[in-house]
């Protein structure tokens, strides 16, 4: 069960990201994330009256508030990082948030066994290598790197905070509901914030009232993947759950070759099969 939901949440997310990526591609990022967390809360907001889930509020919602802050800092680092680029660089180093989550399961006192540790490595090798990094080139610069660092931080701290917000399905649907108020509070600011500076809150033809379903999609699917990690987590080992949850970089390149022809690089193939052979080791380990 905690390979199946891990890796629902690798599908999720790397749905949730591609997704993200197109629309960031004519509306401004930080658009897009308050529009499509925006429009989860309502739909969270609706399954928490309906399942009363208010009843299930106490101090671990803290966890909730956390990740909801640590988020939107990791992702607004993450595209500043993209945009000084080399991106075949900073995509890979992004995927070593997973280290967050892996290290808190080992304090906690997880104890992989051989084949799992060895499933472990392939599958992060596998991750690094899909995300298609450039051994050749640009020079990097000591900010993108600083940036993308900070990134993978954040995100592997909501993954593990996130985890920890909840230990029935009620209270899941609270702690998430919290979280994407939190994000979309803090995401609200800092838009706000760019706006003052002189950057564009919509695209030059207006609100894309067109993109709301793709903007729905995202902002959903990123909670279900949340949803679905928490599941996992709380099912097995962390160690397993959140190497399989960080395939994601996987799903979002194949779904660029799929969706819009995108060529995979040797490279970003190698690492697919990697991320495969690691996640069986890890799912019979």
């Amino acid at each position: 069960m905690t390979a199946l939901f891990a890796l629902a949440t690798s599908l999720l997310w790397g749905l949730a990201d591609f997704g993200g990526g197109l629309l960031t591609r004519r509306t401004p990022a930080l658009t897009v994330v308050v529009v499509s967390q925006s429009l989860a809360v309502v739909v969270l907001g609706a399954i928490v009256v309906a399942t009363g889930g208010w009843s299930e509020a106490g101090p671990h919602l803290w966890f909730a508030v956390g990740a909801g802050l640590v988020g939107p800092v990791a992702m607004l680092a993450f595209y500043k990082a993209l945009a000084l680029g080399p991106m075949g660089v900073v995509s890979p180093l992004g995927s070593l948030g997973v280290a967050v989550p892996v290290a808190v399961g080992l304090v906690l006192g997880e104890r992989p066994g051989v084949l799992q540790v060895v499933g472990i490595l392939v599958a992060v090798a596998g991750v690094c290598l899909a995300g298609g990094p450039q051994f050749r080139g640009a020079p990097v610069q000591r900010q993108a790197i600083v940036l993308t660092l900070l990134a993978a931080f954040g995100f592997g701290a909501v993954m593990a905070l996130i985890a920890e917000a909840s230990t029935t399905l009620t209270g899941l649907f609270l702690a998430l509901f919290v979280q994407r108020v939190t994000n979309v509070v803090a995401g609200g600011l800092a838009l706000s914030v760019s706006v003052r500076r002189g950057s564009p809150a919509l695209p030059s033809d207006g609100f894309p009232w067109r993109s709301l379903p793709a903007l729905a999609f995202v902002g959903l699917a990123d909670v279900a993947a949340n949803g679905t990690y928490v599941i996992a987590a709380q099912q097995g080992p962390v160690t397993v759950a959140a190497v399989l949850a960080s395939l994601y970089p996987v799903v979002t390149a194949l779904a660029a070759r799929g969706f819009l022809s995108e060529r995979l690089r040797a490279v970003q193939a190698a690492g697919a099969g990697l991320a495969l052979v690691g996640t069986v080791l890890l799912a019979t380990g």
